[in-house]
């Protein structure tokens, strides 16, 4: 068996070179960072409407609270998707320069 074989092709073992990130990593960082933003003014628009009390005119109750936390989530997620505090744009530049970090290794 000190005869190299003819039936197995020589291995290289140079490493291969890093590769860019591609445009569903590029866009899944997008998405995670919009998405990182919206919950944080979520949190925000929570306990800024923590104080407010339901109109009698429509009733409150327990179904007022219910919608507000809704209404609270899409306020946020058009929010967040207007890019209106600078914070999802962060934290894609973060997600990126960390998966590049990560690739030259």
């Amino acid at each position: 068996m000190s005869e190299a074989s003819p039936l197995l092709p020589s291995v290289s073992v140079t490493p291969a070179a890093p590769t860019v990130a591609s445009n569903a990593t590029v866009s899944a960082a997008k998405k995670a960072g919009e998405d990182f933003e919206a919950f944080f003014l979520s949190q925000s628009f929570e306990n800024m409407f923590a104080g407010i009390e339901a109109d009698p005119v429509f009733g409150g109750g327990n179904g007022e609270s219910v919608y507000r936390s809704l209404l609270v989530q899409e306020y946020s997620k058009v929010a967040a998707k207007s890019g209106s505090t600078g914070i999802g744009a962060d934290v894609t530049r973060e997600i990126l320069r960390l998966q590049e970090a990560q690739g030259t290794r």
